[in-house]
């Protein structure tokens, strides 16, 4: 029989009867030759790794010397070697809080723990409506707090201060004043540290107008 006469006879057999009648099966169902491998050496079985663990060899805790992370242990490793002591101990300093926006000032003396000692603000020694936003009036207030802290007896347990101002309001620059002069004249020395946490927006909400008088 031709090949063409023969194509056109298989054709016509049915779908379901071809497998039976090709010699060779589906590439699905074909036997798997594995290749010739050698086992590692290395590889343990399961009975030594047992072994290990029963006496404690797999699972023992690293010496200093070999330790992975002893690079990056402060004190431990070339990379930490030239950060002081001080760097890594807790901060035992004091804090005051100065936050000043137009319409008023706050004064905050705080613990190293952030734990408040005292607060007041331009309200609170007699200051109303539009002249607690006033020069005059965050001078007073840091000076009144000042002597609270002298009377109060802080000052034998504080060991240096952290200022840390917030907003640009007027009382911004009257505590500093304040501050340098001679109502300060125990509060100064103790000063170590300054900070600035004024907000700074990004994204959010769209702002109030500005208010235009006239």
């Amino acid at each position: 029989m031709d090949a063409p006469v023969a194509l056109r006879a298989f054709r016509s057999i049915c779908t379901s009867c071809r497998p039976s009648l090709t010699p060779t099966r589906p590439f699905s169902s074909t036997t798997r030759v594995l290749a010739d491998f050698e086992p590692k050496k290395n590889v343990a079985d399961v009975g030594s790794l047992f072994g290990r663990v029963t006496d404690g060899q797999l699972y023992s805790r690293p010496t200093k010397d070999t330790h992975q992370y002893g690079s990056i242990i402060p004190g431990q490793g070339s990379a930490f070697q030239n950060l002081s002591p001080q760097e890594w101990e807790p901060d035992t300093r004091h804090h005051i809080h100065i936050y000043a926006h137009k319409h008023n000032t706050h004064i905050t003396l705080t613990k190293p723990n952030r734990d408040a000692l005292l607060s007041v603000s331009c309200g609170n020694i007699g200051f109303k409506k539009a002249g607690r936003g006033t020069y005059d009036a965050a001078y007073q207030l840091a000076a009144f707090v000042m002597s609270r802290i002298q009377d109060k007896g802080l000052l034998r347990d504080i060991t240096s201060i952290e200022l840390v101002y917030r907003g640009f309001g007027p009382g911004r620059e009257a505590v500093t004043k304040a501050i340098l002069g001679s109502e300060g004249r125990m509060i100064r020395p103790l000063v170590t540290k300054l900070s600035d946490s004024t907000r700074l927006k990004f994204g959010g909400i769209r702002s109030k107008k500005p208010r235009r008088l006239g």
